[in-house]
């Protein structure tokens, strides 16, 4: 008897599959949080996880509504600080929060409040940057310095205008704990240091190591 599969199948059967419709897409990717001015001169940190980062340039992905999203705009700068694994409760203690004095509605209905010492409420340390006036997030292993170079406006669809923007920064100066670099070099030292990621709201670090692709240079 011939048991070989026939053309175009596959020796272990098809997962099965159906049609979803989630109320996320954040599928996994790393929490950073944003270090911008507000307009009386104060320091804000703004949670989010909608980044990627390509050469000298991160875009970021930002609601319209949020202090921090309006601070970048306005000043047009900001420092994109990358917690680590350990500092998911940081993160999360000011999760439900935001700069606006004012919070708009739809956000007060989500459980969102005000809170002007976002850093004190994390219990976080802010540190001034070189080259912005944003602050730097003292216990983030990696802050990145960035300037605004262009807003990108959601296409919108029908009669459905999106509330949020991608923010195209050019990273301008990187500071990095030396706890985490590998000796000697720019390279950061991945047995030593992942980010935080954020898969369909649940905080994750990376696991284990898999492999490393062959441009790796360390």
């Amino acid at each position: 008897m011939n048991n070989r599969p026939s053309p175009g199948t596959s020796a272990q059967a098809t997962p099965a599959t159906r049609i979803i419709h989630p109320s996320i897409l954040y599928f996994g990717t790393p929490v950073v949080l944003i270090g911008s001015i507000n307009p009386d001169g104060r320091p804000n940190l703004s949670p989010m996880s909608s980044a990627w980062a390509l050469d000298d340039r991160v875009v970021l992905g930002m609601a319209l509504a949020g202090q921090g999203c309006q601070n970048v705009m306005r000043t047009g700068e900001a420092v994109i600080n990358l917690p680590g694994p350990d500092l998911h409760h940081a993160v999360e203690a000011i999760a439900d929060t935001t700069g606006c004095e004012q919070v708009p509605a739809h956000k007060a209905a989500m459980g969102y409040r005000h809170e002007a010492d976002k850093f004190g409420r994390a219990g976080l340390a802010a540190l001034p940057s070189q080259l912005v006036a944003a602050p730097r997030v003292a216990q983030c292993p990696l802050q990145l310095e960035a300037k605004l170079l262009v807003v990108h406006h959601g296409s919108t669809v029908g009669d459905h205008a999106p509330g949020f923007v991608s923010l195209e920064m050019r990273v301008v100066r990187v500071h990095a704990h030396e706890a985490i670099l590998c000796a000697g070099s720019d390279h950061i030292d991945t047995a030593r240091w992942s980010p935080l990621l954020y898969v369909f709201r649940h905080y994750f670090d990376t696991g284990t190591k898999l492999g490393q692709n062959f441009r790796a240079e360390t």
